[in-house]
């Protein structure tokens, strides 16, 4: 390297070292006085980023760890231990970390660096003094935090097991403690959830509730447990909503798992109160507009997700999230499906270019695309697809799915299907591809093909839940193979418990069986988990066949307000309503 690039480069390696050495700490408007750093001391520190940048970590080491040890200062041990990282040492680390904290015994930013570099190098049984000592130099809120951040400093540890014995015993005069307590509890069954227990963390659960049935952490815990069973997490929630003590982060937490689990009426809900209860934060407006607008409500959606907009304007705290530009781009978007909901094309086009100017490149492409389409304007609408720029390897594949969804959605079934054809063969692992081209081959009457696609995903996906309803539900709308169909669903359910189109096939299969009132129980609960055209044309037809004609007809009239014309529900109706 030419040494004036040496000299530039170590010194602002320098410049990290030197941040707050013990006579510099003077503030910005206070004049300048010089350092009592001395020249010697200057001189190593200079010599030790030198040895950094030709590479040799350890010389450099040992050069900042000695100087750190003269000057005493923090900022000087703590770069010795990332010079020690750097170089992938964790006994060196470990060591200036030590040597920090016996030269500054009250430093918790000491203590806190033994304690992770321990848990770093897996030595989970000699955590349990720095742990101690994180917890016992304070009290209050701060010892609350340092409670709840236990969790996440255990949380690659290799033997689970001995972290959690570790920290219950660090813990253990907390655990009964009217104050601490729940947050004790809670990180132990975060812990444990975390080892896989799914027995545990319940009765951590228990225990944090009997010592505060409205407590933040148990809150915490129980929203990560709806992961195993959400009517039970939900139970330990029910106080804690009641509580005028609720906090807005937590119900917006709520709200984004109630929408994983495609609980969008509830998740809805919980938005707007976050909304009415934090109405200042950005984020609770972007998730309400987003629903709002999955529940077809337009007007609602434009609404919020304008009040969003106007949050997160330059020059508003909002504005200054690190995530807020990708969340703009999402509100632009759902705009543009709003204005093209209503045909208004030039809004609808004229949000999409501002999402791209977010830098959604990808999607405001494709919302392009699009909307040119509906206006019968395809050929521009490939052409808006192409132009869209390949950024990532990825980008190729995802233009091809673009495409098919194109082509597909205006008519053009088998060109999609063609194109799908040759997206497999240049990427024959790719289920997502396979599940797609499967559903066109439905859709095309070419069944073999579809079972064949269909279970080459499961081969390569068994997780891949999507595969199993498919082929389930054709099984089940062509009334064949019922067992066959039954078992598929069964198994998707297993996967995926709460996805309403899965519900809605293990109905379908019901009802090609014969079994009216189970078929009729099962798309009940999955109307109530969404309110979609098709589950409705469904639900409808049964009610109809069983003689409750006034119901059907006030669902499908739902529907229709909704989406007229489905073609699904419109051939449900005609069918059913025909004279004999």
């Amino acid at each position: 390297m030419h040494a004036t690039k040496l000299l530039a480069s170590c010194l602002a390696g320098l410049s990290l070292a030197l941040a707050q050495v013990p006579a510099a700490h003077a503030q910005e408007a206070e004049p300048i006085v010089n350092s009592d750093l001395s020249g010697e001391l200057f001189y190593q520190l200079i010599l030790a980023e030198m040895s950094a940048n030709q590479g040799d970590l350890g010389n450099a080491y040992s050069l900042m760890l000695n100087a750190a040890r003269k000057a005493n200062d923090a900022k000087l041990f703590e770069r010795s231990i990332a010079l020690a990282i750097q170089g992938r040492s964790g006994d060196y680390a470990l060591d200036a970390a030590r040597t920090w904290l016996r030269a500054q015994p009250n430093s918790r930013e000491a203590n806190r660096y033994v304690l992770q570099i321990l848990l770093g190098m897996n030595r989970v049984s000699d955590s349990l003094e720095p742990l101690k000592r994180e917890l016992t130099e304070v009290s209050g809120d701060e010892r609350l935090d340092a409670i709840n951040r236990i969790p996440g400093y255990y949380a690659r540890v290799t033997d689970k097991a001995l972290g959690i014995a570790i920290v219950q015993q660090a813990l253990s005069a907390d655990l009964q403690d009217k104050r601490y307590g729940p947050a004790a509890w809670v990180t132990l069954g975060l812990m444990q959830l975390n080892a896989g227990d799914k027995e545990a963390p319940w009765a951590s659960a228990d225990a944090a509730q009997k010592l505060n049935p409205v407590s933040d952490e148990l809150a915490v815990l129980a929203l990560n447990l709806m992961e195993l069973d959400d009517a039970r997490a939900k139970s330990y929630l029910a106080a804690y909503w009641q509580s005028p003590q609720a906090k807005a982060d937590l119900r917006m937490l709520y709200a984004r798992r109630l929408t994983q689990s495609n609980q969008l009426d509830a998740a809805l809900e919980q938005a707007i109160l976050t909304t009415q209860q934090a109405p200042q934060q950005h984020e609770p407006w972007l998730l309400r507009g987003s629903l709002e607008w999955q529940m077809q409500n337009a007007d609602s959606a434009q609404a919020s997700l304008q009040q969003f907009l106007q949050l997160t304007e330059p020059g508003e705290p909002a504005s200054r999230n690190a995530l807020t530009p990708r969340q703009r781009s999402e509100a632009y978007l759902l705009l543009s499906q709003i204005a093209q909901s209503r045909k208004d094309y030039a809004t609808a086009l004229n949000y999409a270019d501002q999402a791209d100017a977010a830098e959604d490149a990808m999607r405001a492409g494709s919302r392009k695309a699009l909307i040119l389409a509906e206006q019968g304007k395809l050929p521009q609408a490939r052409e808006a697809l192409e132009a869209i720029p390949e950024e990532r390897p990825e980008d190729a594949r995802t233009k091809v799915s673009l495409l098919v969804s194109l082509l597909r959605d205006n008519g053009q079934v088998q060109q999609a299907y063609d194109v799908l054809k040759d997206a497999v063969q240049r990427y024959p692992q790719d289920a997502e591809l396979l599940y797609d081209k499967a559903l066109l081959a439905d859709r095309l009457g070419k069944y073999d093909a579809m079972e064949h696609d269909l279970r080459r995903v499961i081969e390569l996906n068994p997780q891949y839940h999507h595969a199993y309803n498919a082929l389930g539900y054709s099984l089940a709308e062509r009334n064949t193979r019922l067992g066959e169909a039954r078992t598929l669903v069964q198994k998707a359910l297993e996967l995926a418990p709460n996805d309403p189109y899965i519900i809605d096939s293990m109905a379908w299969v019901e009802y090609r069986s014969g079994n009216l009132k189970a078929a009729q129980t099962w798309l009940e609960k999955a109307y109530s988990l969404r309110t979609d055209t098709e589950i409705a044309a469904h639900l409808g037809e049964v009610l109809w066949v069983q003689g409750q004609h006034e119901r059907a007809n006030q669902i499908w009239g739902e529907a229709l307000q909704h989406n007229p014309n489905h073609s699904v529900l419109q051939e449900t109706m005609r069918r059913l309503r025909k004279k004999p």
